[in-house]
């Protein structure tokens, strides 16, 4: 993907203040003095068993592009393949009022999207959402000395992964899912209280694809204490048992060119540091003086995961070394 959109001409407006240059959550363009546009679209397939729950799941991943940014999110548009001729429409339904709930929950409005047919299904939302131009976080703020915090716990899609083999014990499931359910509004509140460098959640890429693209678009060399990584229940357990997805291989092949792992870093870290994510946590880079008011506030809004995974130092920009 990567060497296509190096062929799609660059758009340039002096209103464009986020496009797809840096590998941003989102695109945001100007409206005014005080008001930008903040806009995304994310949709897959399920990662649960529970339509209503997959919904929710979707929805909160797409909404948090918007919160990467500093933003709040205003509509939301379906984005649903499905299969209408064989498929159950009840089960359709109920993504569809998993989404519908969570999209309240954020303070959006659902206004409407779009449908086609499809063999297996999808949902996910576009979303517009707004920030004032001086509020406006990005992946390319990061700054040398700035400490790395992740809000989210690791492991979902290794779990998801073991889900679809059955063996993922069902608690473990069931704690996944209600984090991945998540929105990531608390931590957006947070680092606007605070004032931080910059920021990305981390989905699909996993944490290092994310970390990766945060660290190019700085300039900046980013160095990850692995023993210091939030977990979830039983993923390191899962990982070690081979449960590794697909797309973590990708993301390995990608990025590895780009990353050092010191000696000793356990095999089974190395695999949560690329496991694709599902709506996962957003990865702060925030001034030193200002990291305990971060987690401070962080916490006082019921982000209990969130810990200090590395920081961000000089030399070698746009890549990252992994110690233990």
């Amino acid at each position: 993907m990567a060497r296509i959109l190096r062929k799609i001409p660059a758009v340039v407006d002096e209103r464009l203040l986020v496009g797809i240059e840096t590998a941003d959550d989102a695109g945001v363009y100007l409206l005014s003095e005080d008001t930008a546009l903040v806009q995304t679209a994310d949709f897959f397939t399920p990662v649960v068993d529970d339509p209503y729950l997959y919904g929710q799941i979707a929805a909160a991943n797409a909404l948090s592009d918007i919160y990467a940014m500093g933003g709040r999110p205003l509509t939301a548009l379906n984005i649903i393949c499905y299969p209408t001729a064989c498929g159950e429409l009840e089960t359709l339904e109920k993504i569809l009022l998993g989404g519908a709930d969570k999209i309240k929950e954020a303070g959006a409005l659902l206004i409407g999207g779009h449908s086609v047919e499809d063999k297996e299904p999808k949902y996910g939302l576009a979303v517009t959402g707004v920030v004032h131009p001086a509020r406006l976080i990005t992946n390319r703020g990061a700054r040398d000395g700035d400490l790395l915090v992740l809000t989210k716990r690791l492991g979902t899609g290794i779990i998801t992964t073991a889900l679809k083999a059955e063996l993922a014990p069902p608690e473990v499931v069931e704690e996944a899912s209600r984090e991945m359910a998540t929105l990531n509004r608390s931590a957006a509140e947070a680092m606007h209280e605070v004032g931080v460098s910059a920021c990305t959640d981390i989905t699909g890429f996993g944490l290092l694809g994310h970390a990766l693209a945060m660290a190019r678009a700085s300039r900046v060399r980013f160095a990850i204490e692995a023993g210091a990584l939030p977990l979830l229940p039983a993923a390191a357990d899962l990982a070690a048992a081979g449960l590794i997805p697909a797309g973590a291989y990708a993301n390995r092949d990608y990025v590895a060119p780009h990353v050092a792992f010191a000696p000793g870093v356990p095999q089974v870290l190395q695999d949560l540091l690329y496991d694709p994510q599902t709506s996962g946590g957003l990865l702060i880079a925030v001034p030193q003086s200002r990291c305990n008011a971060l987690l401070g506030a962080l916490k006082e809004r019921g982000v209990s995961t969130a810990a200090v995974i590395g920081t961000a130092t000089g030399g070698s920009p746009g890549t990252i070394s992994v110690v233990y």
